[in-house]
């Protein structure tokens, strides 16, 4: 048999026909070495020692060096396989073969196997993986029945099944019965009632947790995340801070996912400090959130800095890169990225082709993105997904190719969704085509009656076409269905307090000063030979009524209040969760002249970059 050799960084000298197997094993640090021992112990009959064995199983099993396959023939070849080895094979199916794990649960009742306390952890979180509840439900009741009730891993591992599977009552109940608990307890269902959106029974239990870890932040930072509520996610984050906890990696992953979505970049940036200041390394997935964050934050020279700095770049950070690029309308270097990235030897995934997709639609790189397209398949071996057509839609249309826009839907392999006809939808408004425009508004309202953008856009261009009847029509169909309408809110972020605009509202603390501010706005505009776009607003309005409404926008409001807080010349950042409407885009625009100020908005689907009286959209968002 050939010796292992030894390798310079550790040394291993193994003969092979010593006294000491036991300690060659606990030495042993790769697959091939332990084949050569296994195999040094079936020629010296060592292979019917139980401990030999198990160390052979536990380090084949084990995901760090083993392999699964391998212990399954070690384990099979055992005569009567104990608890131990029973727990280590269903330890290792537990990590990617689940129903494996379960298979051996059931040798072990059939041949009266006993358990210990190691038994159904591994096996809980095999159902956990799986989500099959009533074998849970089976576990739970032999948990009880062989007398391991009151142990708190076992009952932990209960927690989190029911918990993280959906069922928060089953969890709730077992929560109340348990006499001793520890923080696994208090965080699994503290993660269960995220999991579900129950945000302020996971709150509750957070806030009652009597010793909480760094974890528990972290499951509610996250959870908040999850539920769309980012402020109080910023808001917990820095009362974490207060409390001297360290947040790791995924609680400042989370934290970047909320300022993302908010735009606060002052506290994106305060993490990221935070992040060199700690010596924290950046991996992908950190890596991915700050890029990300930069990009909707509006800083992409920050976000690129940041992966330059990365050292395994994996697709997932070139897709960030390139998507930051395709928001901000910048699609020249999103192509240059979407280059560098295959030539650095990394393949686009599906979600990298809609980044770059997005890029050419955005920047009206027709031939460009129609080659890409075709790429998808012809080059790259994958199938274009509806995301994928969605973007070519949206590119086509923007470009004012309509026609060849609804070719491509009606040629489509699968059935269009709502959002594909969308896209059209919106290049109808922008290249003015009433009659297509009707009729894809139609088809929406049918397809997605729950949608009330839907009926907005429908009646939007009914009043273009001077259908005011229809208009008005269109609007009562929606509100006797209960449909509504989700309202423009508008955000800045100043000094690190986030300033939410509703539009019409009146609730800021500094309202009246707001108004003022616009009144005086609204004066020099006028000056400039502005005039409200009143043609699109609904009828039931006087003009007088339109204009005022059309004057309380929320991004007008946020804007105001920016240049009332702000020093002249600085740039004023804005993030709305609607797409801006003509008449705000044009009066941005304005502003941005008359007080020479740049002022980034970003809207529901991309960036708008305000500066000397124009946008780097084209007039074509």
């Amino acid at each position: 048999m050939t010796p292992i050799t030894s390798s310079p960084t550790k040394q291993l000298s193994l003969e092979l026909n010593v006294t000491q197997p036991l300690s060659v094993l606990e030495r042993c640090s790769k697959m091939e070495e332990l084949k050569q021992i296994h195999a040094h112990m079936f020629k010296t009959g060592l292979v019917a020692d139980t401990i030999l064995v198990s160390k052979v199983l536990t380090f084949c099993a084990s995901p760090k060096y083993g392999n699964l396959e391998h212990a399954q023939k070690v384990f099979d070849r055992v005569n009567t396989p104990n608890t131990f080895m029973y727990n280590t094979m269903i330890k290792g199916y537990s990590e990617n073969k689940s129903e494996k794990a379960l298979h051996l649960y059931q040798q072990m009742l059939y041949l009266s196997v006993p358990h210990n306390s190691y038994t159904f952890p591994f096996l809980l979180k095999a159902c956990s993986s799986l989500s099959v509840m009533e074998e849970t439900k089976q576990i739970h009741a032999h948990v009880i029945k062989f007398g391991f009730g009151s142990e708190v891993y076992a009952v932990n591992s209960l927690l989190h099944v029911y918990a993280s599977s959906g069922s928060i009552e089953a969890a709730r109940l077992l929560f109340d019965q348990v006499a001793e608990r520890d923080i696994v307890s208090w965080n699994s269902m503290v993660d269960g009632y995220a999991k579900c959106g129950k945000m302020e029974a996971a709150y509750e239990f957070f806030k009652n947790t009597p010793t909480k870890n760094v974890i528990s932040w972290t499951t509610m930072i996250s959870g908040y995340v999850g539920a769309g509520m980012y402020k109080e996610a910023l808001d917990l984050f820095q009362e974490m801070q207060l409390e001297g906890v360290e947040p790791d990696k995924v609680a400042l992953a989370s934290t970047l996912s909320a300022c993302s979505y908010l735009g606060a970049l002052d506290q994106g940036r305060w993490i990221h400090a935070y992040i060199d200041k700690t010596g924290i390394v950046i991996d992908p997935i950190l890596g991915c959130a700050l890029i990300d964050m930069f990009a909707k934050c509006g800083d992409m020279e920050e976000a690129l800095r940041v992966f330059k700095k990365v050292k395994k770049r994996e697709v997932s950070l070139w897709t960030s890169l390139i998507y930051g690029f395709a928001i901000h309308g910048r699609g020249g270097e999103a192509l240059d990225w979407f280059e560098n990235m295959q030539k650095a030897g990394i393949k686009p995934n599906h979600v990298t082709f809609t980044a770059i997709l997005t890029a050419c639609s955005y920047s009206g790189l027709v031939d460009e993105g129609k080659s890409l397209f075709e790429s998808i398949e012809r080059v790259h071996k994958l199938r274009p997904r509806i995301e994928h057509y969605g973007c070519m839609v949206d590119l086509l249309g923007r470009a004012g190719f309509l026609e060849e826009a609804k070719g491509l839907i009606e040629q489509m392999p699968v059935k269009p969704k709502a959002v594909v006809w969308g896209a059209l939808l919106n290049a109808c408004r922008i290249h003015k085509n009433v009659e297509l425009g009707i009729k894809i508004g139609k088809l929406l309202v049918e397809e997605d009656p729950d949608h009330g953008g839907r009926y907005v856009h429908l009646a939007s261009i009914h009043a273009a076409a001077g259908e005011w009847e229809r208009a008005v029509e269109t609007r009562r169909q929606m509100k006797e269905r209960g449909v509504s309408k989700l309202p423009g809110c508008s955000a800045i972020s100043l000094d690190g307090v986030i300033h939410e605009f509703l539009a019409g509202t009146k609730s800021h603390p500094q309202a009246k000063q707001i108004y003022r501010a616009w009144d005086s706005i609204a004066e020099r505009l006028e000056k400039e030979g502005y005039k409200p776009a009143l043609q699109n607003l609904l009828l039931d309005l006087d003009d007088e009524a339109k204009e005022m409404a059309i004057t309380q926008h929320s991004e007008k409001l946020a804007i105001a209040f920016g240049l009332l807080r702000t020093k002249p010349g600085t740039t004023i950042r804005i993030v709305k969760n609607l797409r801006i409407c003509e008449d705000c885009h044009t009066v941005t625009k304005l502003i941005s002249k008359i007080y020479d100020r740049e002022i980034v908005m970003r809207d529901r689907t991309r960036f708008h970059h305000f500066k000397d009286g124009k946008c780097t959209c084209g007039d074509k968002w």
